[in-house]
């Protein structure tokens, strides 16, 4: 089969840069997640089966989860009666609608020993039905599209993994990190100097599977919107930014803060991003190191994001304007597929994949700027936006029902493009992350947006 040339295939390419078939190159994408999962599972086992911290699972419950999740969607197709490889009883402890976070640790768990031959297991049979199909037919997008809901489901835990391993106390286990493209001077991003203008009018919200065969349903339908001018910030806000704000007493000033957000900035005792030490310090996998000032802060939750924004006379933007400044090209009057064009993912391009274990300084990427001249779109922080989570008109759930409609409507708030530890196979400009607004030990940041009198964007 010939993939068209705007579709991403993951691992669509060999070693040497040769086109892989689209099942081989299914398999591949599971692959390269499972190698992730095995790099942050490789600890003793009292690493794995203690929690580390109540917001999180133990590790092993990540590792025998995600087998249990792939055994569901690949081996037994979606149909929960079936009998998987683990009996009923045991499969239970890893629904994670059953069983919140704090409990999982007192849950008869699998060993880490056990969750590693299960996964293997599964994976086996995996590969093995994958090379009969490629034997059989090189197949479409809808028969191949829950093997990637299934990488990207990993992909997911992997970041989940990951924080976990922030939140840990102890020596380091995973070093520190890549070596990163250095950043450049620009003007900050936390003033209306550091921003770039979008003009009002309409473009394309949101994906359809024609376009975008491995995005979720959330994403689709795409439909045109009509948005007002507006500015946002080139780069994203950076540790030097926030430090001011918290020089400036911002922490300790109500008029930027919400109601709400002061409330849980008094009730938790917030005085800095989470891992920040107070004496120009923070605390990275377990590793004490200096804060980089040209670095996008991350670790901040939606309520410190808000009252930094006031701060700083601007707002949160709205994620319709987010996805806007990321995707829309306003001189060819279409969307593309990445902020820098329709060309797949490069380490030159953004910050994602995990290997750097931290965000990229800004500046970092200028080949990857949207048609609008935003960087650091993808990659590096997800960043808050002031959007709640809701379904974009035409919503229809995917295979896996459960992904998103039961978390619409509430308390949560949109997060978009993705962070420096994201797998590449589960980010686009169209990903809607979303999460509740006092959540930190997330790699979150923020990016600024300002209103324009109606003249400028004219």
């Amino acid at each position: 089969m010939t993939t068209h040339p705007s579709r991403p295939t993951p691992g669509d390419t060999g070693p040497a840069g040769t086109p892989r078939s689209r099942v081989a190159g299914v398999a591949a994408g599971l692959e390269t997640a499972r190698r992730r999962t095995l790099a942050l599972t490789d600890a003793e086992d009292a690493e794995l089966t203690r929690q580390h911290s109540p917001l999180m699972s133990p590790l092993v419950w990540d590792l025998a989860h995600i087998g249990q999740q792939e055994d569901l969607w690949l081996l037994r197709h979606g149909d929960a009666g079936a009998q998987g490889l683990l009996s009923a009883h045991v499969e239970r402890l890893y629904d994670a609608f059953e069983h919140a976070r704090s409990e999982r640790v007192t849950l008869p768990l699998l060993t880490p020993a056990e969750s590693r031959v299960f996964v293997a297991d599964v994976r086996a049979r995996v590969l093995d039905d994958l090379d009969r199909l490629e034997e059989r037919d090189d197949r479409g997008d809808d028969a191949l599209f829950p093997h990637v809901m299934v990488e990207q489901h990993e992909q997911q835990h992997v970041e989940t993994m990951l924080a976990t391993h922030q939140l840990r106390e102890g020596a380091p286990l995973l070093g520190v990190g890549a070596a990163l493209p250095p950043g450049r001077p620009l003007p900050s991003g936390a003033t209306p100097e550091g921003s770039v203008l979008v003009s009002g009018g309409p473009f394309v919200l949101g994906v359809d599977g024609v376009d975008e065969p491995w995005s979720l349903d959330n994403e689709r339908p795409a439909h045109v919107v009509d948005l007002p001018s507006f500015r946002i910030g080139r780069v994203p806000v950076t540790n030097a930014d926030w430090q001011a704000f918290v020089d400036a007493g911002g922490y300790d000033e109500p008029r930027w803060w919400s109601e709400r957000g002061w409330s849980h900035r008094r009730e938790v005792g917030l005085t800095g991003p989470q891992f920040w030490t107070g004496d120009g310090s923070r605390r990275r996998f377990g590793l004490l190191e200096p804060l980089p000032p040209d670095e996008p802060v991350q670790h901040v939750d939606f309520f410190e994001a808000e009252a930094f924004a006031r701060f700083a006379g601007a707002r949160l933007p709205t994620e319709q304007e987010w996805e806007k400044a990321c995707a829309w090209d306003p001189v060819a009057q279409r969307r593309r597929r990445w902020p820098w064009g329709d060309s797949a993912w490069t380490p030159a391009l953004a910050n994602l994949g995990g290997e750097a274990l931290r965000p990229a300084p800004v500046g970092a990427y200028p080949a990857g700027a949207s048609a609008y001249g935003v960087e650091q779109l993808v990659g590096d922080v997800w960043e808050w936006t002031s959007s709640g989570f809701e379904p974009w008109p035409g919503f229809r759930p995917m295979v896996y029902a459960q992904y998103s409609a039961p978390f619409f409507g509430g308390d949560f708030r949109v997060l978009r493009g993705g962070s420096w530890a994201v797998g590449g196979s589960s980010i686009r400009p169209s990903f809607r992350n979303w999460d509740l607004p006092i959540r930190r030990q997330i790699f979150t940041g923020l990016r600024l947006a300002w209103d324009v009198d109606p003249g400028e964007g004219a």
